[in-house]
């Protein structure tokens, strides 16, 4: 019994690690077996924008450690169109997600607008605390120079 749930864990582990938009892979070492793995992700809405995320992979290991940065940037055209569709919450969106441990621990990415500055925020985060804190990782694309960027009306400002 115990032999099938080791193999189902290690499975479920195997299955975790599978992923299409890894574009690098570092070893931390000949005498470890943690990885930094660096993914690509283009945001779902706002098609114009892609984030690279770096985060350790601890082969043989039930949990990944929660550490993890983020890089957004444009890569393409930003549409007023994809900001209207956008959740401008203070919460914002849950845009990618991937696990972390069979314990129930995600890295999430969230998109969070902040319309004073026209800015879009990519917040990478743990739902796990380790040695008390909440990891997280925060990158800016800003529209400016971007069709969806508004110019600020100079004479009601005066006002």
């Amino acid at each position: 019994m115990k032999a099938k749930l080791a193999i189902i864990a290690l499975s479920s582990l195997a299955l975790f690690g599978c992923d299409n938009n890894e574009v690098g892979d570092v070893s931390l070492g000949l005498f470890t077996m943690k990885d930094i793995k660096l993914n690509h992700f283009q945001d779902p809405v706002v098609t114009g924008v892609t984030c690279h995320v770096a985060s350790i992979d601890a082969k043989m290991s039930l949990s990944d450690p929660s550490d993890s940065s983020i890089a957004c940037r444009q890569t393409g055209p930003i549409t007023p169109q994809m900001i209207a569709k956008i959740d401008k919450s203070k919460s914002g969106d849950v845009i990618f997600k991937q696990s972390k441990s069979i314990f129930f621990k995600h890295m999430k990415v969230r998109r969070i607008y902040d319309p004073e500055t026209q800015t879009l925020m990519y917040l990478s985060y743990s739902t796990k605390e380790t040695s008390g804190s909440f990891k997280h990782s925060l990158s800016t694309v800003p529209l400016w120079g971007t069709q969806a960027y508004v110019q600020p009306n100079v004479a009601s400002e005066k006002s």
